[in-house]
């Protein structure tokens, strides 16, 4: 059964609201059956008749008073494996939700579940369990990461399970979604990359280059054939040369693509950061969490797919080999640090963790921003951007003061 919204009213007073078109200061917000009604200033929306949260008697509005905190659109994840000790590769319903509410419970209110490499036959009977749950509207589709990626930038997947992307196999995954599949990544320089990016693009799915060893040249080709997300640019990819630009440059200088950014003080420099952010632009930029099973717990040692990986201070690397393994990033930390530690402008950091992943998912009618008529998915922060509470379709995930 999908989500049904909540049923009745509510009233946030005080905040302010971070809208497409600037943010209102000491707003008035209100959420009917579980979508948003009216973002307006509150003395304005207070004398309004046709604010459907107006006061009848002319007296103070009724709500939640919210002063002194932030309201933006809920985060939406295109790219994240785990978190709460959970994988969505583990796949089961039970480890599956797990992943679901510790990012809820984080601001992600939409998420692709990403899968990581393995044989087909498994990942196609992941794919059927997230299919279920993205039928259900828990998860907005499936992407997976691999087994079509390059053995030369690997990064934390199996080696022996790599393999070409023929166009039949990445079919059978695409199919083992059951029309939930939204993303797959891939290395368009291996033999079959080309022609599985045209595949993904005419099935409706979004081909990200990702974990290559491309040329600038080969990756403008699969730009050319439908490519359009560069798979957490920087990483497990050849570094940015004055001779051979490769994948960096023509995933960054395409307008056609929507860049992924892992924001977490490890992955990135925060130099870097802003110079994506500069070339690319706040309307391409996507933050994401790559996040494995330590999301949202403690160090330890954790499964990823069939690998091992060891969490130390945060940070998670492979048993074996030391590779940095995904994160353990949630996307109200991401949040918290580009608007502090890199000074970006908050109207930057929504677009990068709301609006441009949904219009990227082609959901921005409904999810992305706090507009009337939209999901009423929205976080609230404190003034240090420190999480106080979480809303979903109308519900409290995480009740401001509860």
């Amino acid at each position: 059964m999908r989500d049904a919204p909540r049923q009745g009213r509510t009233v946030l007073t005080g905040a302010r609201v971070v809208q497409p078109a600037g943010t209102v200061e000491d707003a008035r917000l209100t959420v009917e059956d579980g979508r948003v009604a009216s973002v307006a200033p509150r003395d304005a929306a207070a004398g309004r008749r046709d604010d459907p949260a107006a006061p009848r008697d002319g007296g103070e509005p009724a709500g939640t008073d919210l002063r002194g905190h932030w309201i933006v659109p809920g985060f939406v994840d295109i790219h994240v494996h785990g978190g709460g000790g959970a994988s969505f590769s583990g796949g089961t319903h039970e480890q599956a939700r797990t992943v679901i509410d510790t990012h809820r419970g984080h601001g992600t209110t939409t998420m692709l579940a990403s899968t990581v490499t393995g044989d087909l036959d498994d990942l196609a009977r992941q794919a059927g369990v997230l299919a279920e749950l993205a039928e259900d509207g828990e998860l907005a589709g499936i992407h997976f990461e691999g087994p079509f990626i390059s053995p030369h930038r690997c990064g934390a997947h199996q080696p022996s399970l790599l393999r070409d992307p023929e166009p039949a196999d990445v079919r059978k995954l695409v199919e083992a979604g059951r029309g939930q599949t939204r993303m797959l990544t891939l290395a368009p320089e291996l033999p079959g990359g080309l022609d599985s990016v045209r595949l993904l693009a005419d099935s409706g799915v979004l081909a990200a280059v990702g974990h290559t060893d491309s040329s600038y040249d080969a990756v403008r080709d699969a730009i050319e054939a439908g490519a359009t997300v560069a798979t957490h640019l920087f990483n497990a990819m050849p570094v940015l040369a004055h001779r051979a630009p490769g994948p960096v440059a023509a995933l960054l200088e395409d307008e056609r693509i929507t860049v992924e950014l892992i924001d977490d003080g490890v992955h990135l420099h925060p130099a870097v950061l802003r110079l994506a952010f500069r070339h690319a632009g706040r309307g391409r930029i996507a933050f994401i969490t790559d996040a494995m099973g330590a999301a949202g717990m403690g160090d330890g040692r954790y499964p990823l797919g069939p690998l091992e990986v060891d969490v130390r201070d945060g940070v998670a690397r492979l048993v074996d080999g030391g590779s940095i393994a995904g994160s353990t990033l949630t996307l109200d930390t991401a949040f918290r640090r580009a608007a502090t530690v890199d000074g970006l402008p908050v109207a930057d950091v929504v677009d990068a963790l709301s609006a441009t992943p949904a219009r990227l998912l082609g959901a921005y009618d409904r999810i992305g921003s706090l507009e009337p008529g939209k999901d009423a998915d929205l976080v609230v922060l404190d003034d240090d951007f420190a999480l106080a509470g979480v809303m979903r379709k109308g519900a409290w995930i995480i009740e401001p003061g509860g």
